[in-house]
């Protein structure tokens, strides 16, 4: 729920009218999809059902008493749309919700969201641990601005939870992952890496962009925070920029703190966007594992294909964890990497680019989570600016393909990644 649900009845002459409880009373148990077509809305004088856009940088006070009392949090309530916009409001209430956190904040990027974690979170002289199987950017975020800043930064191998518990150190602040990650979709035991974190009081954040909590919440398993891009499957169709952070509104306020004094603050029409893509979130995750499934099962059955990269395969050695952390039944993603082999005249890049090149309805685009199914080559594009050495750590070889699964006919799907499979 969000910080203001958690105001007593005492506190409630402090509030703005538009700020007290959103339409939906959470208290009374309701499902995911319920929550997620009508949680954090507060309805105006208008009488308006769907959700409004706020595209005001500003708030008019009913005297410099009040304006005072906004300013020095006397009274709460919206300042400038930097800080709070209820627009960005009911999409931080509802997201909150369905992760079963306190209090979400959102930012301008996914990347932004993961800045703000660091800025909120971590101080010269702290160790950052993170997985060695990450998105490019962020590895480039930690590496290069990071240990900048005198924090130091390490990491290792999402599946060792031995690894995991010896690189712990005494500075050892944050723990970070992506599950599934991004291009692989490996899984971390996040249940085992909370216990870890408890008993030695580092916080736990894991990015959940690629799940989302149709499939998965982080909290329920442990973790402190989880990260968005919500570019990606909460808007699901590829239109805007966003991302979020979900925890408890301690932490949350921190990481809000930075937000206002960093200006990462997501725009009103983005936050109306991904607060629209949320009402079909469970729906839409449903209809990409079933694709992503069939998928799967396609691509491992390829005599030209020679590693697929997917949780949902029976012979993976994460599934039987992807299963017990996934609550959705069958639900594993809809991202996969699939490895090509060479042929007689081609060799591992120029094969798994002839496979990009010869798809014809597919889009080759870096993006995914999106309705439309995507496909890249992660050597050269999301992780090109890796070392050599990083990429190989990271598992990123010069065959590997990352493919993000759609919402198209599944059979029209496998066709055009037949097509260049097949004419290796």
């Amino acid at each position: 729920m969000s910080q203001s649900q958690t105001q007593n009845e005492s506190n409630v002459s402090k509030l703005d009218p538009n700020w007290r409880n959103d339409a939906l009373d959470l208290g009374l148990d309701y499902g995911m999809q319920t929550i997620a077509v009508r949680a954090g809305q507060h309805r105006t004088d208008e009488g308006e059902h769907s959700e409004a856009i706020f595209t005001t940088s500003s708030y008019v006070y009913t005297s410099a008493a009040d304006a005072a009392a906004h300013f020095n949090g006397d009274k709460t309530g919206n300042v400038y749309s930097r800080h709070t916009n209820p627009s960005v409001r009911t999409f931080e209430r509802r997201l909150a919700a369905l992760e079963n956190g306190e209090r979400a904040v959102a930012t301008a990027s996914g990347m932004g969201a993961i800045l703000t974690m660091c800025l909120a979170y971590l101080k010269a002289g702290d160790h950052l641990l993170a997985a060695n199987q990450l998105f490019g950017s962020s590895i480039g975020l930690f590496n290069n601005y990071m240990a900048k800043f005198d924090v130091e930064v390490s990491y290792v191998d999402c599946f060792d939870n031995d690894a995991w518990a010896k690189a712990v150190q005494p500075n050892t602040k944050v723990i970070y992952c992506e599950s599934p990650s991004n291009p692989l979709a490996q899984i971390c035991d996040i249940e085992y890496l909370s216990k870890l974190c408890k008993a030695n009081d580092i916080l736990l954040v894991v990015d959940n962009c690629f799940a989302t909590p149709a499939l998965q919440r982080p909290l329920d398993l442990g973790a402190d925070v989880v990260i968005h891009s919500a570019t990606k499957y909460l808007d699901g169709q590829g239109r805007v920029l966003g991302g979020a952070l979900v925890g408890s509104d301690a932490l949350m306020q921190e990481a809000f703190t930075v937000v206002r004094s960093g200006g990462i603050s997501m725009s009103p029409f983005n936050a109306w966007v991904f607060t629209k893509g949320l009402e079909t979130l469970k729906l839409r995750m449903q209809a990409h594992c079933q694709n992503a499934n069939q998928v799967a099962d396609f691509l491992v059955n390829h005599p030209n294909v020679s590693t697929v990269h997917f949780s949902g395969l029976s012979d993976h050695p994460a599934h039987e964890l992807a299963t017990r952390q996934h609550h959705m039944k069958g639900g594993y993603g809809a991202i996969m990497g699939f490895e090509v082999k060479p042929s007689a005249s081609l060799d591992s890049k120029a094969a798994a680019w002839h496979v990009i090149d010869s798809t014809q309805m597919v889009s080759i685009t870096n993006n995914l989570g999106d309705v439309k199914t995507t496909i890249t080559h992660p050597a050269t594009t999301t992780h090109f600016r890796l070392t050599a050495e990083a990429r190989a750590e990271a598992g990123v070889k010069d065959g590997l393909i990352r493919l993000s699964v759609g919402l198209e006919d599944v059979e029209d799907i496998i066709k055009d990644l037949a097509r260049g499979l097949d004419s290796l």
